[in-house]
């Protein structure tokens, strides 16, 4: 889990982020799943696009896919939302 004061760092680090992801009217997918754990664990901040089409909103898709990665929602604006997972082994994102 992360403080306030560390995902309001993180925040910032986001704001240079472009979408490397969409959430479509097919929702998650276990591929979409594995993908995101996989750019998790080599970027540690990813932001994703949820679509109109998407089944859910966006604050819930945020929630679901932030579960079922083990990640952290680190900001949900408009259709953007943006997921944090430290990487013990290798940090990238200063949080201190």
């Amino acid at each position: 889990m992360i403080t306030s004061k560390q995902r309001a760092k993180l925040r910032g680090y986001a704001n240079g982020l472009d979408s490397i992801f969409q959430v479509g009217k097919g929702g998650l997918s276990e591929e979409l799943v594995e993908q995101v754990k996989d750019a998790l664990k080599a970027r540690e901040l990813v932001k994703l696009h949820v679509l109109e089409t998407a089944p859910d909103f966006v604050r819930e898709t945020a929630q679901q896919l932030a579960q079922a990665a083990g990640a952290d929602v680190v900001q949900v604006i408009g259709s953007r939302f943006v997921l944090f997972k430290r990487n013990h082994k290798k940090p990238i994102y200063d949080l201190k």
